[in-house]
């Protein structure tokens, strides 16, 4: 961001890799939308509520009292009857966008200071009988609560670090959280998109790692 704040991160594994958007704000590990190659995504508002959520099957998208106010099929993936898609677009914030106009083009772009950069997150996924569960989803409700405090505890950690480092306070609010807690809420995030777990809990732990 102009502010020097970390906007935009790409992580790459093997044939995987996910683009993380996060908030323009000093410290913090705030995330508004997580985009993975598998075809599945999820965008946040700023209080870090579910704004919208996509599959290999389709999507959803809710207003911030948690209404389920739009709900598609993308075509040919699904036995059902599809329902088709308009074209969608969201503000993050004021450099931060995304469209969803298709299963393979769902654009995050990034403009600030007259630059702009264009990412395409979407992409074209086979549904196959392996490809509902895996085993990640396996993990149980306490252990994904349990991942998330710890997850939470480890960004506490770190800034009583900076707290000790830079009493005056003028240095560590401007230094960015290691890489490694920002991987592990992303982490976080995938595996309750994968698991089996009701909205409500899904909700609590994105609040919890991105508080």
């Amino acid at each position: 961001y102009p502010s020097g704040n970390l906007a935009i991160i790409i992580t790459g594994e093997r044939d995987q890799h996910s683009l993380i958007v996060q908030e323009d704000e000093l410290r913090t590990t705030k995330i508004r939308a997580l985009f993975q190659s598998d075809g599945r995504s999820t965008c946040y508002y700023r209080n870090g509520d579910e704004w919208i959520n996509m599959s290999i099957q389709g999507g959803q998208c809710l207003d911030q009292a948690g209404n389920r106010v739009r709900r598609w099929m993308w075509p040919n993936l699904s036995p059902e009857p599809h329902v088709p898609l308009s074209p969608i677009f969201i503000s993050l914030n004021r450099h931060v966008g995304v469209r969803i106009l298709a299963q393979d083009k769902i654009f995050v772009s990034f403009l600030a200071m007259g630059r702009q950069a264009k990412f395409n997150m979407g992409t074209r996924v086979q549904v196959s009988a392996g490809s509902q569960l895996s085993p990640a989803a396996q993990l149980g409700e306490d252990e994904l609560l349990l991942l998330a405090f710890r997850v939470r505890i480890l960004q506490l950690f770190d800034r009583m670090r900076g707290c000790l480092n830079f009493p005056s306070g003028e240095q560590w609010n401007k230094m960015q959280p290691p890489m490694y807690l920002i991987t592990q809420a992303v982490k976080i995030l995938e595996l309750c998109m994968a698991a089996d777990i009701s909205d409500e809990l899904r909700s609590s732990i994105t609040a919890i790692v991105n508080a």
